[in-house]
Protein backbone atom coordinates (compact mmCIF):
# COMPACT_ATOMS: atom_id res chain seq x y z
CA UNK A 1 0.00 0.00 0.00
CA UNK A 2 1.10 3.07 -1.01
CA UNK A 3 -0.50 6.48 0.69
CA UNK A 4 0.23 10.36 -0.78
CA UNK A 5 0.00 12.90 2.19
CA UNK A 6 -0.52 16.71 2.22
CA UNK A 7 -1.42 19.67 4.44
CA UNK A 8 -4.78 19.69 5.80
CA UNK A 9 -6.70 22.92 5.59
CA UNK A 10 -5.95 23.64 8.95
CA UNK A 11 -2.94 23.39 10.76
CA UNK A 12 -4.53 24.16 14.11
CA UNK A 13 -5.01 20.49 14.77
CA UNK A 14 -7.48 19.30 17.75
CA UNK A 15 -8.60 15.86 18.41
CA UNK A 16 -8.94 12.88 20.96
CA UNK A 17 -7.21 9.43 20.06
CA UNK A 18 -6.95 5.98 21.86
CA UNK A 19 -3.81 4.50 21.38
CA UNK A 20 -3.33 0.97 21.39
CA UNK A 21 -1.54 -0.82 24.36
CA UNK A 22 2.24 -0.95 24.75
CA UNK A 23 3.30 -3.87 22.76
CA UNK A 24 6.39 -4.02 24.67
CA UNK A 25 4.54 -3.97 28.06
CA UNK A 26 1.96 -6.63 26.51
CA UNK A 27 5.02 -9.11 25.05
CA UNK A 28 6.09 -8.86 28.93
CA UNK A 29 3.13 -9.92 30.25
CA UNK A 30 2.05 -12.45 27.70
CA UNK A 31 5.18 -14.13 28.47
CA UNK A 32 4.30 -13.85 32.29
CA UNK A 33 0.74 -14.96 31.30
CA UNK A 34 2.22 -18.12 29.57
CA UNK A 35 4.15 -19.35 33.05
CA UNK A 36 1.45 -18.16 35.01
CA UNK A 37 -2.39 -18.89 33.67
CA UNK A 38 -4.36 -17.40 36.33
CA UNK A 39 -3.15 -14.07 35.11
CA UNK A 40 -5.41 -11.56 32.88
CA UNK A 41 -4.80 -8.96 30.73
CA UNK A 42 -6.37 -5.49 29.77
CA UNK A 43 -5.79 -3.31 27.52
CA UNK A 44 -3.32 -5.40 25.16
CA UNK A 45 -2.07 -4.36 21.87
CA UNK A 46 -3.69 -4.85 18.73
CA UNK A 47 -0.26 -5.42 16.69
CA UNK A 48 1.12 -7.51 14.78
CA UNK A 49 4.00 -8.14 16.87
CA UNK A 50 1.78 -8.91 20.22
CA UNK A 51 -0.27 -11.02 17.72
CA UNK A 52 2.40 -13.29 16.54
CA UNK A 53 3.70 -13.32 20.55
CA UNK A 54 0.03 -14.65 21.08
CA UNK A 55 0.32 -17.64 18.51
CA UNK A 56 3.99 -18.70 19.58
CA UNK A 57 3.09 -18.80 23.17
CA UNK A 58 0.20 -21.70 22.19
CA UNK A 59 3.19 -23.55 20.09
CA UNK A 60 4.24 -26.81 21.88
CA UNK A 61 6.41 -28.78 18.75
CA UNK A 62 7.34 -27.96 15.44
CA UNK A 63 7.94 -24.37 13.41
CA UNK A 64 7.40 -21.04 15.05
CA UNK A 65 7.57 -18.36 12.34
CA UNK A 66 7.84 -14.63 13.85
CA UNK A 67 8.04 -12.70 10.95
CA UNK A 68 9.38 -9.20 11.59
CA UNK A 69 8.78 -9.28 15.27
CA UNK A 70 12.10 -8.87 17.07
CA UNK A 71 10.85 -8.69 20.80
CA UNK A 72 8.87 -12.03 20.19
CA UNK A 73 12.23 -13.75 18.71
CA UNK A 74 14.65 -12.62 21.81
CA UNK A 75 11.30 -13.49 24.62
CA UNK A 76 10.19 -17.01 22.99
CA UNK A 77 14.01 -17.77 22.69
CA UNK A 78 14.14 -17.66 26.14
CA UNK A 79 10.58 -19.08 27.18
CA UNK A 80 11.25 -22.24 24.94
CA UNK A 81 14.73 -22.94 26.16
CA UNK A 82 13.23 -22.86 29.89
CA UNK A 83 9.81 -25.04 28.81
CA UNK A 84 10.96 -29.14 29.09
CA UNK A 85 7.74 -29.81 27.03
CA UNK A 86 8.39 -28.11 24.20
CA UNK A 87 10.71 -28.34 20.94
CA UNK A 88 10.69 -25.72 18.43
CA UNK A 89 12.31 -24.68 15.15
CA UNK A 90 12.25 -20.57 15.89
CA UNK A 91 12.57 -18.33 12.53
CA UNK A 92 11.04 -15.20 11.11
CA UNK A 93 11.70 -13.07 7.97
CA UNK A 94 14.46 -12.66 5.74
CA UNK A 95 15.65 -9.85 8.19
CA UNK A 96 15.08 -11.48 11.06
CA UNK A 97 17.83 -14.00 9.84
CA UNK A 98 20.19 -11.54 9.75
CA UNK A 99 20.13 -9.94 13.19
CA UNK A 100 22.03 -11.45 15.68
CA UNK A 101 21.16 -13.70 18.82
CA UNK A 102 24.11 -15.23 19.85
CA UNK A 103 24.46 -12.75 22.93
CA UNK A 104 21.01 -14.59 24.34
CA UNK A 105 21.75 -18.13 22.82
CA UNK A 106 25.40 -18.02 24.80
CA UNK A 107 23.59 -16.88 28.32
CA UNK A 108 21.15 -19.64 27.79
CA UNK A 109 23.57 -21.98 26.67
CA UNK A 110 25.15 -21.77 30.34
CA UNK A 111 22.24 -21.99 32.27
CA UNK A 112 22.02 -25.24 30.67
CA UNK A 113 19.51 -24.82 27.39
CA UNK A 114 19.48 -27.04 24.54
CA UNK A 115 19.99 -24.26 21.52
CA UNK A 116 21.55 -24.89 17.72
CA UNK A 117 21.44 -22.63 14.78
CA UNK A 118 19.57 -24.07 12.03
CA UNK A 119 21.48 -21.98 8.99
CA UNK A 120 24.41 -19.24 10.18
CA UNK A 121 26.32 -19.30 13.31
CA UNK A 122 25.20 -16.59 15.69
CA UNK A 123 21.26 -15.90 13.54
CA UNK A 124 17.79 -17.61 13.66
CA UNK A 125 16.30 -20.16 12.71
CA UNK A 126 17.14 -21.46 15.84
CA UNK A 127 16.58 -25.38 17.04
CA UNK A 128 15.27 -24.96 20.73
CA UNK A 129 14.75 -28.39 22.68
CA UNK A 130 13.21 -27.01 26.38
CA UNK A 131 14.58 -28.52 29.22
CA UNK A 132 14.41 -27.66 33.11
CA UNK A 133 16.48 -25.05 33.76
CA UNK A 134 18.46 -25.21 37.36
CA UNK A 135 21.64 -23.15 36.57
CA UNK A 136 21.52 -19.73 38.32
CA UNK A 137 24.16 -17.10 37.19
CA UNK A 138 25.16 -16.06 33.83
CA UNK A 139 27.05 -13.04 32.64
CA UNK A 140 26.53 -10.91 29.92
CA UNK A 141 27.57 -7.63 28.61
CA UNK A 142 25.66 -4.67 29.42
CA UNK A 143 26.00 -2.74 26.37
CA UNK A 144 23.50 -5.21 24.02
CA UNK A 145 19.78 -4.38 23.71
CA UNK A 146 17.23 -4.59 26.60
CA UNK A 147 15.76 -7.53 25.34
CA UNK A 148 18.14 -9.85 25.78
CA UNK A 149 18.13 -9.24 29.40
CA UNK A 150 14.75 -8.97 29.56
CA UNK A 151 13.95 -12.62 27.94
CA UNK A 152 16.28 -13.89 30.46
CA UNK A 153 14.83 -11.67 33.51
CA UNK A 154 11.18 -12.56 32.25
CA UNK A 155 11.76 -16.60 32.65
CA UNK A 156 13.74 -15.96 35.73
CA UNK A 157 10.99 -16.82 38.48
CA UNK A 158 9.97 -19.87 37.06
CA UNK A 159 13.35 -21.47 37.14
CA UNK A 160 14.02 -23.68 40.01
CA UNK A 161 16.79 -21.39 41.88
CA UNK A 162 15.75 -17.95 40.27
CA UNK A 163 18.72 -16.13 38.65
CA UNK A 164 21.52 -13.77 39.10
CA UNK A 165 22.82 -11.41 35.95
CA UNK A 166 25.94 -9.76 36.08
CA UNK A 167 26.13 -7.04 33.34
CA UNK A 168 29.78 -6.57 31.93
CA UNK A 169 29.94 -2.63 31.25
CA UNK A 170 27.75 0.35 30.78
CA UNK A 171 24.05 -0.74 30.54
CA UNK A 172 21.72 0.59 27.58
CA UNK A 173 18.02 0.99 28.09
CA UNK A 174 17.87 0.49 31.65
CA UNK A 175 13.89 1.64 31.14
CA UNK A 176 13.30 -1.21 29.45
CA UNK A 177 14.76 -2.99 31.75
CA UNK A 178 12.87 -1.52 35.09
CA UNK A 179 9.73 -1.90 32.89
CA UNK A 180 10.21 -5.63 32.73
CA UNK A 181 11.12 -5.85 36.42
CA UNK A 182 8.37 -3.75 37.74
CA UNK A 183 5.96 -5.92 35.87
CA UNK A 184 7.87 -8.84 37.91
CA UNK A 185 7.14 -6.59 41.21
CA UNK A 186 3.23 -5.57 40.03
CA UNK A 187 2.73 -9.80 40.22
CA UNK A 188 4.37 -10.45 43.40
CA UNK A 189 7.72 -11.60 42.17
CA UNK A 190 10.85 -10.78 44.32
CA UNK A 191 14.09 -8.74 42.56
CA UNK A 192 16.94 -6.56 42.80
CA UNK A 193 18.54 -4.40 40.79
CA UNK A 194 21.91 -3.03 42.61
CA UNK A 195 24.88 -1.39 40.09
CA UNK A 196 25.56 -4.34 37.40
CA UNK A 197 23.75 -7.12 39.45
CA UNK A 198 20.61 -8.36 38.86
CA UNK A 199 18.73 -11.23 40.92
CA UNK A 200 15.19 -12.38 40.27
CA UNK A 201 14.25 -14.74 43.20
CA UNK A 202 11.84 -18.37 42.29
CA UNK A 203 8.14 -18.29 42.67
CA UNK A 204 6.24 -21.10 41.56
CA UNK A 205 3.02 -19.30 41.48
CA UNK A 206 1.16 -16.42 41.67
CA UNK A 207 -1.68 -14.46 42.97
CA UNK A 208 -4.47 -14.07 40.51
CA UNK A 209 -3.97 -10.52 39.14
CA UNK A 210 -5.19 -8.47 35.94
CA UNK A 211 -2.37 -6.78 34.59
CA UNK A 212 -3.32 -3.42 32.72
CA UNK A 213 -1.39 -2.64 29.82
CA UNK A 214 0.08 1.13 29.48
CA UNK A 215 -0.63 2.75 25.83
CA UNK A 216 2.25 2.54 23.94
CA UNK A 217 4.57 6.04 24.39
CA UNK A 218 6.51 4.74 21.22
CA UNK A 219 2.81 5.16 19.13
CA UNK A 220 2.73 8.42 21.45
CA UNK A 221 6.01 9.66 20.00
CA UNK A 222 4.48 10.54 16.16
CA UNK A 223 1.43 13.16 17.75
CA UNK A 224 4.40 14.95 19.92
CA UNK A 225 6.16 15.31 16.77
CA UNK A 226 2.50 16.55 14.94
CA UNK A 227 2.44 19.05 17.66
CA UNK A 228 5.86 20.74 17.48
CA UNK A 229 5.11 21.41 13.50
CA UNK A 230 1.18 22.48 13.84
CA UNK A 231 0.15 25.69 14.85
CA UNK A 232 0.10 27.33 18.25
CA UNK A 233 -3.11 26.68 20.07
CA UNK A 234 -3.28 22.70 18.58
CA UNK A 235 -4.15 20.58 21.27
CA UNK A 236 -4.63 16.42 21.39
CA UNK A 237 -5.78 14.27 23.86
CA UNK A 238 -4.31 10.88 24.15
CA UNK A 239 -5.31 7.87 25.99
CA UNK A 240 -4.68 6.01 28.12
CA UNK A 241 -1.37 7.14 30.02
CA UNK A 242 -0.11 6.59 33.41
CA UNK A 243 1.84 9.15 35.09
CA UNK A 244 4.43 6.77 37.13
CA UNK A 245 4.72 4.92 33.30
CA UNK A 246 6.66 1.80 33.32
CA UNK A 247 8.41 2.84 29.68
CA UNK A 248 11.36 4.81 29.25
CA UNK A 249 9.85 6.23 25.97
CA UNK A 250 7.43 9.10 28.46
CA UNK A 251 11.00 11.07 28.19
CA UNK A 252 9.20 12.46 25.20
CA UNK A 253 7.57 15.23 27.48
CA UNK A 254 10.55 16.62 28.35
CA UNK A 255 12.36 16.51 25.12
CA UNK A 256 9.45 17.88 23.16
CA UNK A 257 8.29 20.84 25.83
CA UNK A 258 11.86 22.28 24.16
CA UNK A 259 9.84 22.39 20.89
CA UNK A 260 7.07 24.24 22.13
CA UNK A 261 5.05 20.84 23.16
CA UNK A 262 3.35 21.26 26.45
CA UNK A 263 2.04 18.09 28.25
CA UNK A 264 -0.60 17.73 31.01
CA UNK A 265 -1.54 14.62 32.78
CA UNK A 266 -5.55 13.98 33.29
CA UNK A 267 -6.67 10.63 34.65
CA UNK A 268 -5.72 8.02 32.26
CA UNK A 269 -4.90 10.69 29.34
CA UNK A 270 -2.23 12.88 28.42
CA UNK A 271 -3.01 16.44 26.55
CA UNK A 272 -1.09 18.02 24.02
CA UNK A 273 -0.73 21.70 23.29
CA UNK A 274 1.06 23.54 21.04
CA UNK A 275 2.31 27.06 22.77
CA UNK A 276 4.71 29.82 21.37
CA UNK A 277 8.05 28.81 22.04
CA UNK A 278 11.41 30.42 20.80
CA UNK A 279 12.72 27.19 19.12
CA UNK A 280 16.41 25.57 20.17
CA UNK A 281 19.57 26.86 18.20
CA UNK A 282 20.67 22.89 18.68
CA UNK A 283 19.04 20.17 20.22
CA UNK A 284 21.57 17.37 21.72
CA UNK A 285 20.28 14.13 23.50
CA UNK A 286 21.41 10.76 24.29
CA UNK A 287 18.68 8.30 23.55
CA UNK A 288 20.48 5.37 24.77
CA UNK A 289 17.60 4.48 27.55
CA UNK A 290 14.65 5.72 24.56
CA UNK A 291 16.23 4.66 21.13
CA UNK A 292 12.76 3.86 19.59
CA UNK A 293 11.90 7.63 19.33
CA UNK A 294 15.43 9.03 17.33
CA UNK A 295 13.42 8.47 13.95
CA UNK A 296 10.73 10.63 15.47
CA UNK A 297 12.95 13.32 16.89
CA UNK A 298 15.52 13.45 13.82
CA UNK A 299 12.40 14.14 11.53
CA UNK A 300 11.10 16.58 13.65
CA UNK A 301 14.34 18.51 14.08
CA UNK A 302 14.54 18.35 10.47
CA UNK A 303 11.33 20.10 9.42
CA UNK A 304 11.66 22.48 12.11
CA UNK A 305 15.07 23.53 10.65
CA UNK A 306 16.44 22.77 13.99
CA UNK A 307 20.07 21.13 13.96
CA UNK A 308 20.62 17.62 16.14
CA UNK A 309 23.15 16.06 17.66
CA UNK A 310 21.91 12.52 18.90
CA UNK A 311 23.56 9.68 20.56
CA UNK A 312 23.17 6.51 22.16
CA UNK A 313 22.63 4.51 18.59
CA UNK A 314 24.23 1.94 18.71
CA UNK A 315 20.59 -1.01 18.89
CA UNK A 316 19.74 1.31 15.76
CA UNK A 317 21.95 -0.95 13.63
CA UNK A 318 20.15 -4.20 14.26
CA UNK A 319 16.35 -3.06 14.34
CA UNK A 320 13.99 -4.14 11.63
CA UNK A 321 16.24 -2.32 9.52
CA UNK A 322 19.79 -0.65 10.15
CA UNK A 323 17.18 2.44 10.86
CA UNK A 324 20.55 5.06 10.83
CA UNK A 325 21.22 3.93 7.59
CA UNK A 326 17.51 4.38 6.48
CA UNK A 327 17.48 8.16 8.31
CA UNK A 328 20.32 9.38 6.30
CA UNK A 329 18.66 8.31 2.99
CA UNK A 330 14.91 9.25 2.94
CA UNK A 331 16.13 12.81 4.99
CA UNK A 332 19.19 13.32 2.23
CA UNK A 333 16.13 12.72 -0.25
CA UNK A 334 13.88 15.19 1.20
CA UNK A 335 16.98 17.96 1.02
CA UNK A 336 18.64 17.03 4.50
CA UNK A 337 22.20 17.11 5.13
CA UNK A 338 23.11 14.81 7.62
CA UNK A 339 25.78 12.85 8.92
CA UNK A 340 25.55 9.21 10.71
CA UNK A 341 28.08 6.97 12.30
CA UNK A 342 27.47 3.34 14.15
CA UNK A 343 26.07 5.13 16.59
CA UNK A 344 25.12 8.77 16.27
CA UNK A 345 23.07 10.75 14.32
CA UNK A 346 24.44 14.70 13.11
CA UNK A 347 21.66 16.67 11.49
CA UNK A 348 22.68 20.32 9.80
CA UNK A 349 19.83 23.06 10.12
CA UNK A 350 17.36 22.50 6.97
CA UNK A 351 17.31 25.03 4.29
CA UNK A 352 14.49 23.09 2.53
CA UNK A 353 11.86 20.30 2.20
CA UNK A 354 11.12 18.85 -1.43
CA UNK A 355 7.76 18.36 -1.93
CA UNK A 356 6.36 14.85 -3.58
CA UNK A 357 9.18 12.83 -2.40
CA UNK A 358 8.16 8.77 -1.64
CA UNK A 359 9.52 7.46 1.65
CA UNK A 360 11.05 4.16 1.55
CA UNK A 361 10.08 2.32 4.75
CA UNK A 362 12.04 -0.41 4.67
CA UNK A 363 9.77 -3.35 6.31
CA UNK A 364 9.96 -0.89 9.43
CA UNK A 365 6.37 0.43 11.07
CA UNK A 366 8.75 3.49 12.77
CA UNK A 367 10.41 4.84 9.54
CA UNK A 368 6.33 5.23 8.12
CA UNK A 369 5.09 6.69 11.22
CA UNK A 370 8.28 8.92 11.88
CA UNK A 371 8.00 10.76 8.53
CA UNK A 372 4.16 11.25 8.23
CA UNK A 373 3.86 14.22 10.99
CA UNK A 374 6.07 15.92 7.67
CA UNK A 375 2.81 16.39 6.01
CA UNK A 376 2.05 19.38 8.07
CA UNK A 377 4.95 21.07 6.44
CA UNK A 378 4.95 19.34 2.55
CA UNK A 379 3.26 16.46 0.95
CA UNK A 380 5.75 13.57 0.38
CA UNK A 381 4.22 9.68 -0.05
CA UNK A 382 5.02 6.59 1.81
CA UNK A 383 5.74 3.35 0.31
CA UNK A 384 4.69 -0.29 2.13
CA UNK A 385 2.27 2.28 4.04
CA UNK A 386 0.49 -0.81 5.99
CA UNK A 387 4.07 -1.48 7.80
CA UNK A 388 2.51 -0.03 10.73
CA UNK A 389 0.03 -3.30 11.68
CA UNK A 390 3.49 -3.93 13.07
CA UNK A 391 2.80 -1.94 16.28
CA UNK A 392 -0.08 0.28 14.92
CA UNK A 393 -2.27 -0.87 13.17
CA UNK A 394 -5.00 2.24 13.24
CA UNK A 395 -2.42 4.90 12.83
CA UNK A 396 -3.43 6.33 9.74
CA UNK A 397 -6.99 6.51 10.31
CA UNK A 398 -6.06 7.86 12.92
CA UNK A 399 -4.32 10.53 11.73
CA UNK A 400 -7.08 11.76 9.25
CA UNK A 401 -9.29 12.65 12.36
CA UNK A 402 -6.74 15.20 12.59
CA UNK A 403 -7.56 16.59 8.89
CA UNK A 404 -4.34 15.07 7.45
CA UNK A 405 -4.90 14.06 3.16
CA UNK A 406 -4.36 10.59 2.81
CA UNK A 407 -4.80 9.04 -0.40
CA UNK A 408 -4.30 5.43 -1.63
CA UNK A 409 -2.28 5.68 -4.75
Amino acid sequence: MKLHLSRPNNLQLNSKISITGSKSESNRSLLLQALYPNLRISNISNSDDAIVMQKGLSVSNGLVDIHHAGTAMRFLTGYFASQSDKEVTLTGSKRMTERPIRVLVDALRALGAEISYEQNEGYPPLKIIGKQLTKNKVSLPANISSQYISSLLLIAPSLQNGLELDLVGKITSVPYINMTLGLLNEIGIESSFQGNSIKVFPKASVNDKTLTVESDWSSASYYFSLMALSEVGSEITLSAYKTNSLQGDNVLVDIYKNLGVETTYSNTSIQLKKTALPKPSMLELDLSNAPDIAQTIAVTCFALGIPCHLTGLHTLKIKETDRLEALHTELSKLGADIVVTDKTLRLSPSKKILPEISIDTYNDHRMAMAFAPLALKTSLFINDAGVVSKSYPDFWEDLKTLGLKIDEV
